[in-house]
């Protein structure tokens, strides 16, 4: 038997207070919904009521014609429950007047009804301009988006790089063997295509360039294993907010000191979960909600330990629930969440 079929069921008996619901109407700000321009919206409403779900960001939009026939979709049935946000096309990167061009249509797409934008990892791993370089987050070439974001009141939701350990040799001494020796294709080089903190400062330094503009962090920055570090920045940079989406299972393995700092940054966390798994979700608010100890999580190559509840107050997992989204996405129904 090898450590990947190892699974043994815990002999530890403890109190179990599974949560199938949240305790408060939440916005889910980071899913991906690729076919919402012709999908029958109601069995994703379904779901949503079942975990008590108010609003669910979509990220995908993409940009013109198929955003605006997402966006016909949802107000033609349920205006109030979604959110779309446009994508930026970067391909022309390089062009005299790329800048311009691409931060007018994000003025239209804003115009016909997205709410956000939403930038792809790509940008920084895989986009090349014209020349067939990379592109990095902070190249001035992508200034005008930045700005046109702040100018229009709208929030960037960015992922980039993926975790550290991805460009970290594949050895007994990284805690992400197990998911790249199963997903071979996310191991990436040193350099593979700039090292890792190279990517993540470009990012950092884009934020500060940009004061006036908003920008979420996904995936807590790849950072939520490092919450001193994270904290750090938060100070240094007003204009981040983090979202929770697929690091749940770094905070449940420290609820202690994920407590602590839930508490000190409660105006600049936000809900979002990625990947739409409904079966998922209980474990998010498990670890929010609750004191439970010793729970599994649901995917074994993010996380071969247990979680832990940070037993949140509720004035803390209101505002991570919903009330920083309100804050940041413009046009949000707040009847939803009384």
């Amino acid at each position: 038997m090898g450590f990947e079929e190892y699974n043994p069921k815990p002999t530890l008996v403890v109190p179990e207070n599974p949560v199938n619901k949240a305790k408060f109407p939440f916005i889910d700000v980071h899913s991906h919904q690729f076919r919402m321009a012709t999908q029958d919206l109601s069995g994703l409403i379904k779901d949503m009521d079942k975990m008590n779900m108010g609003v669910m960001v979509n990220l995908s939009g993409g940009s013109g014609e198929g955003l605006r026939a997402m966006l016909k979709n949802v107000n033609d049935n349920y205006p109030n429950r979604f959110v779309v946000f446009a994508n930026v096309d970067f391909s022309g990167v390089g062009n005299s007047n790329w800048g311009e061009l691409a931060a007018a249509q994000l003025e239209l797409d804003v115009k016909s009804g997205a709410k956000g934008l939403k930038i792809y990892k790509s940008l920084g791993l895989r986009n090349k301009d014209i020349n067939g370089n990379r592109i990095a987050i902070d190249d001035p070439r992508l200034d005008a988006i930045w700005e046109k974001c702040g100018e229009l009141g709208i929030p960037v939701l960015i992922h980039a790089a993926d975790p550290k350990s991805f460009w970290d040799p594949m050895d007994k001494d990284n805690e992400r063997w197990l998911e790249l020796k199963t997903r071979p294709r996310r191991k990436r080089s040193a350099t593979n295509p700039a090292p890792w903190q190279q990517i993540i400062d470009e990012q950092h330094r884009m934020f500060k360039k940009h004061p006036n503009t908003k920008f979420i962090n996904a995936h807590m920055g790849w950072y939520a294993n490092n919450l001193d570090r994270l904290g750090e920045l938060m100070d240094e940079i007003p204009n981040m907010s983090v979202g929770i989406g697929a690091i749940i299972a770094e905070l449940g393995r420290q609820p202690r000191r994920a407590k602590e700092f839930f508490i000190k940054y409660q105006d600049r966390i936000l809900f979002g979960k990625d990947s739409w798994k409904p079966q998922e979700f209980p474990t998010y608010f498990r670890v929010l909600e609750t004191a439970d100890e010793y729970f599994p999580y649901y995917k074994k190559y993010h996380a071969f330990w247990a979680m832990y509840g940070l037993d949140l107050p509720d004035i803390v997992l209101q505002k991570v629930y919903y009330q920083n989204a309100m804050r940041l996405i413009p046009g949000l129904d707040a009847a939803l969440f009384k």
